[in-house]
């Protein structure tokens, strides 16, 4: 049976990072950001019931206007928690149908910044959890997204804000802290499944 590991981590703490070093060694990797844009941007169902249900002026025809939507949302907890509940159910269907694709596959990693928001973390059989300084976190997305460091402050205590009620039985602890050398820690979390890439 395929194992489902979920990639989390705080804005700025080096998910891609890792995902990216998997993806090197051979392994498949499920980026939730990058495939839950293109389920929006292909599912005229999706479009229709963010304009009915969020903001009709952020849907033009079969185009999404992430900015304004962003403007919306991020202003309106209760319109958040709607297109959050509309996009997570895609993308776990979506997931279900990719891991069922690759079954063969001994095991499978799910790049995710919201684990617990989406309700993935009730589907994968293991978490690990990328960390770094609240300081190197917030100049790295300062530079990666070219954005203020108020405008990231906001996002990272957005994201930060969910109140957990449960937490994975099997988290495993992946430091991205400039010193400690990223790849050994993935070799080791691999070779304790025995699945060294």
């Amino acid at each position: 049976m395929t194992h489902l590991i979920a990639i989390t981590g705080g804005i700025g703490s080096g998910k891609s990072v890792v995902s990216r070093i998997l993806e090197a060694m051979g392994h498949k990797v499920y980026d939730c950001d990058s495939k839950a844009r293109a389920l929006i941007d292909g599912s005229t169902e999706i479009l229709e019931r963010i304009a009915e249900e969020i903001c009709r002026e952020a849907v033009c025809g079969n185009t999404l206007d992430r900015k304004r939507l962003a403007q919306e949302v991020f202003s309106d907890e209760e319109k958040l928690n709607r297109l959050n509940k509309i996009t997570h159910s895609a993308v776990l269907n979506d997931i279900a149908e990719w891991a069922n694709s690759l079954k063969r596959e001994k095991c499978l990693f799910i790049e995710t910044a919201i684990l617990y928001q989406s309700g993935l973390d009730r589907v994968v059989d293991e978490v690990w959890d990328v960390t770094a300084p609240y300081a190197t976190r917030i100049e790295r997305a300062m530079k990666r997204d070219n954005a203020s460091r108020q405008q990231i402050e906001a996002r990272v205590k957005s994201q930060d804000s969910f109140i957990l009620d449960r937490i994975h039985k099997n988290i495993r602890t992946i430091v991205n802290d400039n010193a400690t050398p990223i790849l050994p820690q993935i070799i080791s979390l691999l070779g304790t499944m025995g699945k060294v890439g």
